[in-house]
């Protein structure tokens, strides 16, 4: 069970073994059948029975959980739970240690800010290096910080601004690392299991996220974080031992385009040209790219006013028998259920390859307009918004990537991915100041009220405006 190989046309391979048993029997039949003159109507019905069986074994869909595919969604699995709980404790504790509202949004904007520059810069090169030694050494960085951190914090040592750089530092792993991750994930998927796949990937995500109220239960009992650093980098080492031993061979470093300069800026202004024409040539991906970007915008903008809705209009909900703040957190993960249950589907589910499109917009329009009235509803009706959101969530997910990225050549996978994940963070980045000067004069529901309304004209101008691009590059079977 090896990686992904390249597949093998069963009608071809069929034929090529139909020719070898014809002449294989021709030279042997005659004798062996005492040559007769009825021998070779006998050798074709023998050569065809074996045709048949051989069309059989290679008509069997391949499997989905190979060896390396196993690895790497193990591997994912350790890491992003690790993650997650350090992650979680690590903001409360800074919250707690400064006591300031900005500085914990300036800890968290931290994380954020590399993923503007980093996967633009790392595109080009990932293009032309070992995706997979990058991931697992990136883990092995990962790891000595975390165990760092620990040891630093374990002599009784607190810094804000060292834990700032820290922040900025993970942040520029992880945008190198999700580059190189979402380029190389796709070698190791058998050919038909695309959106099988990507459906897995979608839950590791939820399932990380449910671990957040254990990293805030065990850091309230303990009142330190000491336990979850060593955890998180004990995760990422053995993460990368399992990454390390993973089979495929690469081939995208042999099919790159020649080195053009030996000045890096200069080389790297080439890759980026080409990354950029590439983008633009293709209508399909250029369509998915501007719309992801302005969905961003909206999503996060509208997402990082939640919380302040729920502290300014805690009088909404004083028949709740919990704080404002902790019923948001409930209702919150009825999305978080949501995209753990559309992952399961997702799994099961195989979506006509004729449908996808409509599908894909369909979903783009329920996610809108839930997002624009969400706020509005009574908890119960807001809970089941949020749940479905995550749901309809995971389709989007799943039916872009799953495209995109078994489209994209090998070759430029990098650089794609690179561009996508930058637009699509400025805009969120965008979205999230512009949300948040806008709701110092005015109320946070009618403030995602107008960003639902740019995502909507986005739908309309670039879903339904490249629908003749954007169906055939959604309409495919995976």
């Amino acid at each position: 069970m090896g990686a992904a190989m390249a597949p093998v046309s069963s009608t071809t391979a069929a034929s090529t073994a139909h020719k070898r048993v014809r002449i294989l029997l021709r030279f042997m039949g005659g004798p062996l059948l005492g040559g007769f003159p009825d021998s070779i109507p006998r050798i074709e019905a023998f050569s065809n029975r074996i045709v048949l069986r051989e069309r059989r074994v290679l008509s069997t869909p391949s499997t989905l959980w190979t060896r390396d595919f196993t690895i790497i969604t193990l591997g994912s699995v350790v890491s992003m739970v690790g993650s997650t709980l350090s992650g979680f404790a690590m903001s409360i504790m800074v919250l707690d240690y400064t006591g300031s509202t900005l500085l914990y949004a300036i800890f968290n904007i931290g994380f954020q800010l590399p993923v503007l520059v980093v996967p633009l810069l790392a595109g080009p090169y990932l293009d032309r290096m070992s995706r997979k030694k990058v991931i697992y050494r990136l883990d092995f960085l990962s790891a000595f910080l975390y165990l760092l951190m620990f040891l630093l914090m374990s002599q009784g040592w607190f810094n804000y601004l060292v834990l700032l750089a820290f922040c900025l530092i993970t942040g520029a792993i992880n945008s190198v690392y999700s580059v190189a991750y979402d380029s190389f994930y796709p070698n190791l998927i058998t050919e038909g299991n695309f959106s099988k796949a990507y459906s897995i990937s979608s839950l590791l995500w939820p399932l990380a996220a449910m671990t957040s109220p254990i990293a805030a239960l065990i850091y309230d009992r303990m009142g330190t974080i000491l336990p979850l650093l060593a955890l998180d980098g004990v995760s990422f080492f053995i993460a990368a031992c399992f990454e390390r031993t993973i089979r495929y061979q690469e081939t995208h470093m042999d099919k790159a385009a020649p080195v053009q300069s030996q000045n890096p800026l200069r080389q790297f202004g080439v890759d980026f040209k080409e990354g950029m024409s590439y983008i633009l040539s293709e209508k399909g991906l250029l369509a998915v790219t501007l719309y992801f970007t302005v969905s961003n915008f909206a999503g996060s903008g509208g997402g990082t006013l939640h919380l302040p809705f729920f502290r300014s209009h805690a009088y909404l909900y004083i028949m709740w028998p919990v704080a404002a703040v902790t019923l948001y957190a409930i209702v919150s993960n009825a999305a978080v259920i949501g995209r753990l249950i559309g992952g399961l589907i997702h799994y099961k589910v195989h979506f006509p390859t004729h449908l996808k499109f409509r599908i894909a917009l369909c979903v783009y329009v329920v996610v809108g307009l839930n997002a624009a009235m969400e706020l509005y509803l009574p908890i119960p009706l807001m809970a089941l918004a949020f749940f479905i959101t995550g749901v309809l969530g995971v389709t989007s997910y799943n039916i872009r990537i799953a495209a995109t990225q078994s489209y994209v050549p090998d070759t430029k996978r990098a650089r794609f991915n690179g561009t996508f994940q930058m637009l699509c963070s400025l805009g969120g980045v965008a979205g999230t100041l512009l949300a948040g000067t806008l709701a110092e004069g005015m109320d946070e529901r009618h403030v995602i009220l107008l960003l639902e309304a740019v995502d909507l004209a986005a739908i309309l101008l670039f879903m339904v405006g490249g629908r003749k691009f954007v169906a055939k590059l959604y309409n495919r079977d995976l």
